[in-house]
């Protein structure tokens, strides 16, 4: 089981995006036995699937 442990946006509004992409974020995941992860993913999705800091990463 994965927990998400930080969520870094990472946009500084230096670079911009290409037409019809969208804002990702970096993700780095835990799981119980404190190996990490980072997983870039887009920021609506993390929304949509109301997902935050602390809460439990789906399975793929």
């Amino acid at each position: 089981m994965w927990k998400i442990k930080q969520i870094f946006d990472g946009d500084f509004g230096c670079e911009e995006l290409a037409p019809g992409e969208k804002p990702k974020v970096s993700v780095t995941l835990e799981n119980e036995e404190g190996q990490t992860k980072l997983i870039s993913v887009e920021d609506a999705w993390l929304t949509d699937n109301r997902l935050d800091v602390s809460n439990i990463w789906p399975e793929e």
